[in-house]
């Protein structure tokens, strides 16, 4: 079998990156490489190829679905215009949704991630892109009455719990509480 074209290497890895992302806030990294690489359609040797190690992906994954998050808000203010409140509401009624509860793989890697970044060491890039991912994702939730932290911690509170309550009546009373505090007006 020959080489291949460093455009299909560059296409190769782009695969993997995004099944990882996707994977890991689906199933967490815990993941192995042999499953993410059939899933991604390639094969498990070809791994080592495009990464040092599953360490590295998870950084890369982990700055992968941040930035997927950063575009998603950036769309919003493009789609409203710049109207900052009206794309901050569009993306509280879709973060706080019975579609997002029930796909983390296309979800939030703030809810999605938080406990195996949680799990990992301090000196990971992981954890500095997460904990960077945050703070952007805060400071476009913050209005000139909320703070941006609050909101996300409303936000991620209430995704996790309501997907943990998942199929009891509470799931959804949490996402429809959340809403409420969030659109509240004084």
């Amino acid at each position: 079998m020959g080489r291949v074209s460093q455009a299909q290497a560059e296409e190769n890895r782009r695969r993997v990156l995004d099944t990882a992302s996707r994977l890991f806030r689906e199933r967490g990294t815990q993941v192995s490489v042999a499953d993410l690489m059939k899933a991604a359609g390639l094969t498990h040797g070809g791994f080592y190829k495009q990464f040092a190690s599953k360490e590295a992906l998870v950084d890369e994954a982990t700055a992968h679905a941040f930035a997927e998050l950063a575009r998603r808000y950036t769309e919003g203010l493009d789609r409203y215009e710049g109207r900052r409140d009206a794309a901050q509401q569009a993306l509280i009624d879709t973060y706080l949704s019975v579609e997002h509860r029930d796909d983390p793989a296309d979800g939030c890697p703030v809810a999605a991630l938080a406990t195996d970044i949680a799990r990992e060491g301090g000196g990971r890039e992981a954890r500095r892109v997460y904990a960077e991912g945050v703070s952007d994702f805060a400071g476009f939730l913050a209005t000139d009455d909320q703070d941006g932290i609050a909101r996300l911690c409303t936000l991620f509170g209430a995704l996790v719990l309501s997907r943990a309550t998942n199929g009891s009546p509470l799931s959804e009373e949490i996402l429809d509480a959340a809403r409420a505090a969030l659109t509240e007006t004084d």
